[in-house]
């Protein structure tokens, strides 16, 4: 449920791209945002570094739009994927990984006070990072480019989005196996 909550608002961007003008659908992206800050607050959570930051640029980009109608589709795709970029870099150089706020929230209290807890989350947070770096390279290729096909820039997004996506999923996983052993042989402490 919370994967689809982070990326709903970037699904609905991506979708609406295909169907209405590029205004519409980063006023829907910033939209979903809001309604996603809205749920967590609800819900008793922080409001997210990523959630915020999104919803501030799919809003900023949307007013852009507004002012000067001349950017085009693929400006308008590769200023999301330089917010994105700037946003998940941003985080970590800020000392506070965009993920570290979701991971406290679904871990319990002694995983989170785990020594390696936020340095996963900082591993996680650079894989999204790389994932936004990609997108922006395939959207500088079809600017520059203009012959490439279009799907090419969808398939470097949809394969950088899935692997965060796997990634993330997946590493949490492989640090419980690979620590996890090492933590339980550990002798108490007296």
């Amino acid at each position: 449920m919370t994967i689809f909550l982070i990326l709903a608002p970037y699904g609905v961007y991506t979708f609406l791209m295909f169907m209405t003008s590029a205004t519409i659908s980063v006023f829907a992206g910033s939209a979903i945002c809001l309604a996603t800050i809205a749920i967590d607050v609800a819900r008793g959570r922080s409001v997210k570094i990523l959630a915020a930051g999104s919803a501030i640029l799919f809003a900023g980009i949307g007013l852009f739009l507004v002012l000067h109608p001349t950017l085009g589709t693929l400006g308008v795709k590769l200023s999301v994927d330089i917010g994105i970029f700037v946003i998940s870099l941003g985080s970590m150089l800020a000392r506070r990984p965009f993920t570290l706020q979701y991971a406290i929230e679904s871990v319990p209290a002694e995983t989170a006070a785990m020594p390696g807890f936020l340095t996963a989350n900082y591993v996680i947070t650079a894989a999204w990072t790389v994932a936004a770096l990609l997108m922006m390279a395939a959207n500088i290729a079809l600017l520059y480019f203009p012959g490439l096909p279009v799907w090419s820039g969808l398939a470097v997004a949809f394969a950088a989005r899935n692997s965060a996506i796997y990634f993330t999923k997946w590493y949490p996983e492989y640090r419980q196996i690979k620590y996890g052993a090492q933590a339980a042989a550990l002798p108490e402490a007296p």
